[in-house]
């Protein structure tokens, strides 16, 4: 298998409107809405077919309920102190600020307005 293997992840939501916000806010994106007849509330993450990694999306489904203990998601920043700064003011918490794993970069840890845990990366 050539290249990064993931290719889509969701993050279960209760609170669509809420959730939406809250990674619009931390991120700076905004979100499209990819309905579906068993799932009509269904937003998608940008993504463009001419860039690496994963795509994935917002989902409300009862089998699915947010929360911490499942895959930790981490979303790339250019500094990750940027989009940690915005995680609180939008509802969420920091769980681990912003700090360096090795060479391989900058990491923080946090829990959105659902209460999932995931992770903003950074190289700087």
């Amino acid at each position: 298998m050539p290249g990064n293997p993931v290719s889509w992840f969701e993050l279960g939501v209760s609170d669509m409107a809420r959730a939406r916000r809250f990674y619009e806010t931390v991120l700076g994106v905004s979100l499209t809405n990819m309905p579906t007849e068993e799932v009509p509330d269904y937003w998608a993450f940008p993504m463009r077919d001419d860039q690496v990694g994963a795509g994935g999306a917002l989902t409300l489904m009862p089998q699915m309920p947010p929360g911490p203990g499942g895959t930790l998601v981490y979303f790339q920043c250019d500094d990750c102190s940027v989009e940690e700064g915005r995680v609180e003011p939008a509802g969420g918490r920091v769980l681990r600020s912003k700090r360096r794993v090795g060479h391989y970069g900058c990491i923080a840890i946090c829990e959105d307005t659902e209460g999932n845990p995931f992770g903003l990366y950074s190289q700087a």
